[in-house]
């Protein structure tokens, strides 16, 4: 009698179905699948998840085959739209579009940068408020996954709303947005092939996924972000079905809105010194400490969100702190790109032979920090471009410190607020500038390393310690980055200390709350 090689007996004596991999399922698949009741069929399986018996189910394969391309070139599509909605929004909004060359709204006059993320987040407010009090709630991105229902019209509002903030100046990340619709356009490819169970789950999460790769041109941090954060379970058959969906769908979002790097770092040194990989230690150790922290802070601030008319007071009320403070910290607004890009410039010459070009130093943001106090762009060296550490040591430490001090605060009174999107870009840009700070006294002992290259360090040593996904982050930095495959190693060991050490932070402070119950 032969044996369905789909079907496993679990310690409760029930069948689970397994993926076409040799691993098993993760607990939570194992929980949600208790949960729902098409997957409690102890003798049956659907045909999307079940393989003829000794043979290839090639149905299944081809609805693979589609959700790669179809769903990925769909997910792309609206990624690259959403980017141009929000070049769109700062266009109307502050009167630029960031870009390689103004990574963040510094020329801006003051009182614009002011009134635009006040008004921004007023309007915002009425909207989410009738959203969410007037129509059906549009559930996070993990509950998707785990088969609540995403409302058509009411996500599209809701992703366009995140979009119009951030364009409009507030302090949160966008990535939310696009995975929102990959997750939303996903439930409908699945009702449409009639997928249930883990396969549909698997789907929802590889287009959330897909919607991060797009939007950022990230294809490897998108595949990760669903099998590391989103599934939890890391197989072959996840890993491809996510990298081939991200890579469609950053193909497709490049066509739209155009190929740039993200962050430039043209000020790195040639390659990795000992030296900077023992900075790599104590960088992620350090960052490690102030991701645990952030992600505590930012789960708060989330759990502690506003319901029902308070939206309509505090939400305005952070627009206008927020204005306030981008009136003497323009780098604080926006997604985290232009705090970011200040640590990844810091620039002092020494002897790692790093060199910064005549066009990065212009477009640098400690020039252009200047340009908006003195009505014009420095040239040449002085602080942050090339100038003597010796000599700009304290001023470039505290507008670093002062950078990242508030775009941390200002971030979690955004979430506090009530507003929606992601804290993976504000989490690079304190990593970035954190980096950076812990750069300027390495580089008096070790000056063969640059500042850039410590930058790029602690972006990604801190993202990983606040989102708890070291592959993910790793990824996600490097890739927006494009940096040297060379510089894996030391972001990589950054990435690991500062994971172990948020983890275990993040632990304890569980126990403790746990003794004080």
């Amino acid at each position: 009698m032969r044996q369905d090689t789909n079907q496993r007996k679990g310690p409760d004596g029930n069948g689970r179905q397994t993926n076409l991999t040799t691993s098993g399922k993760t607990a939570d698949e194992a929980t949600q699948s208790a949960a729902t009741p098409s997957d409690n069929a102890t003798s049956k399986t659907t045909p999307n998840e079940a393989t003829s018996s000794g043979g290839t189910d090639w149905k299944r394969i081809g609805w693979l085959a589609a959700a790669v391309i179809v769903l990925g070139a769909v997910i792309g599509a609206g990624a690259g739209l959403l980017t141009l909605l929000l070049y769109g929004v700062e266009h109307v909004m502050l009167g630029y579009i960031e870009g390689s060359s103004m990574p963040g709204p510094f020329i801006v006059p003051e009182w614009r940068r002011a009134v635009s993320v006040t008004v921004g987040l007023s309007i915002a407010a009425v909207a989410w408020y009738l959203l969410r009090t007037k129509t059906t709630k549009v559930p996070s991105v993990k509950k998707a996954v785990n088969g609540e229902r995403m409302p058509w019209w009411q996500t599209v509002v809701h992703v366009v709303l995140q979009i119009f903030i951030v364009g409009s100046g507030a302090s949160i990340g966008r990535e939310v947005a696009p995975r929102e619709l990959g997750a939303m356009l996903a439930q409908r490819f699945c009702d449409i092939f009639h997928l249930d169970g883990l396969d549909r789950r698997m789907v929802v999460a590889v287009a959330a996924g897909a919607g991060l790769g797009g939007v950022y041109d990230a294809p490897l941090a998108g595949m990760f972000f669903a099998v590391e954060i989103l599934l939890a379970d890391i197989t072959i058959e996840k890993v491809a079905f996510g990298l081939g969906t991200s890579a469609v769908a950053a193909f497709v979002a490049t066509l739209i809105k155009g190929h740039h790097t993200f962050y430039d770092i043209t000020a790195m040194q040639p390659g990795e010194t000992p030296t900077l990989m023992l900075f790599a230690l104590l960088c992620g150790a350090v960052c490690g400490v102030a991701g645990a922290l952030f992600r505590r802070g930012s789960q708060w601030a989330e759990s502690h969100k506003p319901s029902g008319r308070a939206l309509l007071w505090q939400m305005p009320l952070a627009g206008v702190l927020t204005g306030v403070v981008a009136v003497f910290v323009p780098q604080v607004m926006g997604n985290g790109r232009a705090a970011a890009q200040l640590g990844f410039s810091t620039f002092v010459g020494n002897d790692s032979g790093a060199a910064l070009s005549a066009t990065s130093a212009e477009a640098s943001p400690w020039n252009l920090i200047g340009s908006g106090l003195t009505g014009g762009v420095s040239s040449g060296t002085g602080m942050g471009v090339g100038g003597d550490l010796h000599q700009y040591f304290w001023p470039m430490l505290g507008l670093l410190a002062i950078s990242f001090a508030v775009k941390a605060v200002v971030t979690l009174l955004t979430i506090r607020s009530g507003a929606s999107g992601g804290v993976l870009q504000p989490g690079i840009a304190l990593g970035a500038t954190l980096g950076a700070m812990l750069a300027l006294p390495w580089l008096l002992v070790c000056p063969i390393d640059s500042a850039t290259a410590c930058a790029l360090i602690g972006a990604a040593a801190l993202l990983s310690a606040s989102q708890q996904a070291p592959l993910m982050a790793m990824c996600l930095v490097m890739e927006l980055a494009e940096a040297p495959i060379t510089f894996f190693v030391p972001v990589g060991m950054a990435v690991a200390v500062s994971a172990f050490v948020s983890h275990w932070l993040v632990e304890r402070w569980k126990r403790t709350a746990k003794r004080q119950r």
